[in-house]
């Protein structure tokens, strides 16, 4: 057996109908790989018996850590937390929700043996998920795509395989909004894949809502790209051009044409869309500002309730 670390970190939040057979099936796995390896389980503050289940795992197997975090942090900044708390060679990034099956890290792993930091999972389909929820995402990764200065994989998420050097330098990233696909896209080093077919989730529903993966994808968009802002900038000078020119022809019309503009109906049409321009302009720039202030605070990113990590990595335990 080799003697290679592999660290695998799982955010939780309120899972707990798919622990059980995500920690049997992680525990096989790791063992057909190493006989050194770390599970990771960071309770995102979870409100069903979720951390109860956790400890269960960690009581009969030394191999197994958790992180317990004082309240929802949310998904991103569960995976933050554990990267930091993380110490192995190899660390894996997998969901609770057994969509992503844990025997692929196998390949993985294999992936990354032949000289790759990053390796990827990428879904050759989605099963379990609305026409809507696959249509908006792909639509938003080839948007992302096409206005940042890097090369972003499509059709993957946050389930791969990173070398100790990649989680170190993401480690070194202090913002707050976190966005770790495109941060670990940002990096560069050497990248590669493998394909598979994304299960339909067997327990619960996703805690990722509509209003979370549009805050996720606002987030991916302005912390990697400033061109919201040139598009708005752009947007502003064109409909003050276009409002000149029609002030110039107003003026002519009523001057040299002896017609008049009238009609309440065009007034309110065009008000509304400058208005409409001006709050969308407002919001984007609002939103750079807000990041600005998130970082200028400098709050911790999360706060540890509980855990078992310093005992067991110090021979406490």
């Amino acid at each position: 057996m080799s003697i290679h670390k592999i660290s695998v970190i799982v955010p939780v939040f309120n899972e707990v109908k798919n622990l059980s057979e995500l920690y049997d099936r992680l525990k096989i796995t790791l063992e057909s790989i190493t006989e050194q390896y770390q599970i990771i389980f960071v309770n995102d503050g979870s409100t069903d018996n979720s951390l109860e289940k956790i400890l269960e795992f960690s009581e009969k197997n030394a191999n197994v850590f958790y992180l317990n975090l004082s309240r929802n942090f949310g998904h991103q900044i569960a995976v933050s937390a554990g990267l930091e708390y993380c110490d192995a060679e190899s660390v894996v990034i997998i969901d609770s929700d057994l969509q992503d099956p844990p025997e692929l890290i196998v390949q993985l792993f294999q992936k990354h043996k032949e000289g790759y930091d990053v390796v990827y999972a990428k879904r050759n389909s989605r099963q379990g998920e609305s026409i809507l929820k696959k249509l908006t995402a792909k639509i938003y990764y080839r948007l992302l795509k096409r206005i940042v200065s890097f090369e972003i994989p499509l059709d993957a998420g946050d389930f791969r395989l990173l070398s100790r050097k990649v989680v170190e330098a993401i480690n070194k990233m202090p913002e707050k909004n976190k966005f770790l696909r495109g941060q670990v896209a940002w990096l560069g080093f050497r990248q590669t894949y493998v394909a598979f077919d994304r299960k339909t989730r067997k327990h619960g529903k996703s805690g990722y809502s509509y209003g979370k993966m549009f805050r996720l994808a606002f987030d991916g968009i302005t912390g990697f790209s400033d061109k919201p802002l040139l598009f708005v900038s752009r947007m502003g000078f064109l409909i003050s051009i276009f409002s000149f020119l029609l002030i110039i022809y107003a003026i002519f019309s009523h001057y040299v044409l002896k017609i008049t503009i009238t009609g309440w109906t065009s007034l309110l049409i065009s008000s509304a869309f400058i208005g409409g321009i001006q709050l969308l302009s407002i919001g984007v720039i609002g939103e750079y500002i807000s990041r600005i202030n998130n970082n200028v605070k400098n709050r911790p990113l999360y706060i540890v309730d509980s855990t078992n990590l310093n005992d067991k990595i110090n021979g406490k335990v």
